[in-house]
C-alpha cells in the first residue's frame, strides 16, 4: 500500500516536472521567436529605407524626393547648419516606423545592430520599439546627438553595446540620404543622472552618444563616437 502511494506521488511529481520543462521550453521558444521578429522587422526597415533614399524615392511620403544625388554629404550638413536648426527634428513630414517618426537608421556591424532612429522625445513607447534621439543637434548634424536605447540583455536594441570597442564603426543614414561613418573613441559607465557629456565641444564635427543601462541597471553605459573625415 505504502509503495503504491509512493509510486503515485513520484508519478505526479514527474508529470509536474515534465509539464514545467515543456512550459519553460515553450516560453523560451516564444521569446526567441519574438526577439527574432523584432530584429528582422527592424533590419528590413533599415534596408528598405536605404533603398528608398539611394534611389530618390519619396521616403517622407509627401511627394518630395530625398535622393542621394552624389553631393558631398558634408556640404549638405554645412548647408543645413547655416539655416540654424535641427533639420531632422523640424522636417514637416518624416517616414514612420510602427507609427513613430523616423530620423534615419543606424547600423553597427560589430554587434549586428540595424535599427531605425526615432524622433525625439525618447518616450517609453518609442524605446520599446527601436532607439530614439534623446537630445542634441540631430543625427548627422554638427555637434553631439544623444541616442538612447534599452538593454534587455537579450540582443535587442542596445543590449550588445557592452561588446563594442574603441575603433568600431557606426553608420548612420538620415532622411536626406546622407550616410556618415562614426568611429567609437570612448566608452565608460556613469550614473543614470549624469548629463555632463551631453554638451561638449565636438570641434565642428558630427558626434553621437549611445546611452543604455548597464547589465545590472545600476547606471548607464555610454559610447562616444565621431566622424573622423570632416
Amino acid at each position: 500500500m505504502f509503495e503504491s502511494k509512493y509510486s503515485k506521488v513520484l508519478t505526479v511529481i514527474l508529470v509536474i516536472v515534465i509539464v514545467a520543462i515543456i512550459g519553460l521550453l515553450g516560453f523560451l521558444a516564444f521569446d526567441f521567436f519574438q526577439n527574432y521578429m523584432v530584429s528582422k522587422d527592424a533590419s528590413s526597415t533599415v534596408e528598405d529605407f536605404k533603398g528608398k533614399v539611394n534611389s530618390g524615392s519619396d521616403v517622407a511620403g509627401d511627394g518630395q524626393s530625398t535622393t542621394n544625388d552624389g553631393e558631398n554629404p558634408f556640404d549638405k550638413i554645412a548647408s543645413s547648419n547655416t539655416s540654424g536648426g535641427n533639420t531632422n527634428a523640424e522636417t514637416d513630414s518624416l517616414p514612420l516606423y510602427k507609427g513613430f517618426e523616423m530620423l534615419g537608421t543606424m547600423v553597427i556591424p560589430a554587434t549586428n545592430f540595424e535599427y531605425p532612429i526615432l524622433n525625439e522625445p525618447a518616450t517609453k513607447a518609442k524605446i520599446e520599439t527601436a532607439v530614439a534621439l534623446q537630445w542634441g543637434a540631430g543625427i548627422n548634424q554638427v555637434g553631439n546627438s544623444v541616442i538612447v536605447g534599452h538593454n534587455y540583455r537579450n540582443g535587442l536594441f542596445f543590449s550588445n553595446n557592452k561588446k563594442l570597442q574603441i575603433g568600431d564603426k557606426i553608420y548612420i543614414t538620415d532622411n536626406s540620404g546622407t550616410e556618415l561613418t562614426y568611429t567609437i573613441y570612448d566608452k565608460f559607465e556613469t550614473s543614470d543622472s549624469d548629463t555632463s557629456f551631453f554638451q561638449r565641444d565636438t570641434e565642428g564635427k558630427p558626434e553621437v552618444t549611445l546611452s543604455t543601462c548597464t547589465d545590472d541597471s545600476s547606471g548607464r553605459l555610454i559610447i562616444l563616437a565621431r566622424v573622423e573625415d570632416y
